[in-house]
């Protein structure tokens, strides 16, 4: 997930308003994609068959793509004007009690959610060095740069330590096992996980938008070529 919508105008439908919209939705499906398989695959490796049982161990947009999330809400943010972006997949399902015992389940857990926002990051690599060892248009350029963009700040905001977001999972891992009992204390009270998360949604883009840029710059100068 990346950014908090802003702005209900919605613009009208111009060609290159359409090229904008194909611009964000093309990165936006394929990085929430690469994204939950990421989940998924080192869940397997762990020993959980789950999300493969389930149809949803590929690489296939159509088994992760969330109508809403995936498509609806980065559309009409589009639309709107508002130039920031936020959607989400729908998520893969993992078992901890499958994970092999060479693994503490907390930590089979931390990996398992690790691996979908560092997927993330590697595909920004990726995009910077395409950019750097392709020839580019404009559209190609624009497509390349914004899946940079939008990967970085799919790993930082999926990174934050809140609820549901694959940060809260890590966050677990790394604690002590004497903090289990305070965690599952926030567990049992529904509404915290949802309270934090909206303040989250809201807040989120101005604690970390100048990370998100930064990296991102790191990433197309070190990889891209691009300064």
């Amino acid at each position: 997930m990346t950014g908090a919508p802003t702005g209900p105008k919605v613009a009208p439908m111009t060609p290159e308003l359409l090229l904008h919209l194909a611009l964000v939705l093309v990165p936006m499906i394929l990085s929430l994609t690469v994204h939950e398989f990421a989940h998924a695959a080192v869940a397997s490796m762990l020993g959980d068959d789950t999300a493969h049982r389930q149809g949803r161990f590929t690489l296939n947009p159509i088994s992760h793509i969330d109508p809403i999330g995936t498509l609806l809400l980065p559309t009409l943010l589009v639309l709107s004007g508002s130039g920031i972006f936020f959607g989400w997949a729908r998520p893969v399902p993992f078992d901890p009690v499958r994970f092999n015992r060479r693994i503490r389940m907390k930590h089979g857990i931390l990996l398992t959610a690790a691996a979908g926002p560092i997927s993330n990051l590697l595909l920004a690599v990726v995009a910077a060095l395409l950019l750097g060892l392709l020839p580019t248009n404009e559209a190609s350029y624009a497509l390349l740069s914004t899946t940079v963009i939008l990967n970085v700040a799919l790993f930082f905001f999926n990174m934050l330590p809140v609820p549901p977001l694959d940060g809260s999972k890590v966050a677990f891992g790394l604690l002590p096992d004497s903090a289990t009992p305070m965690l599952r204390t926030l567990e049992r009270h529904r509404w915290i996980g949802p309270a934090l998360f909206l303040l989250v949604f809201f807040f989120a883009g101005s604690i970390i938008g100048r990370p998100i840029m930064w990296v991102s710059g790191e990433i197309l100068q070190v990889f891209g070529g691009l300064r």
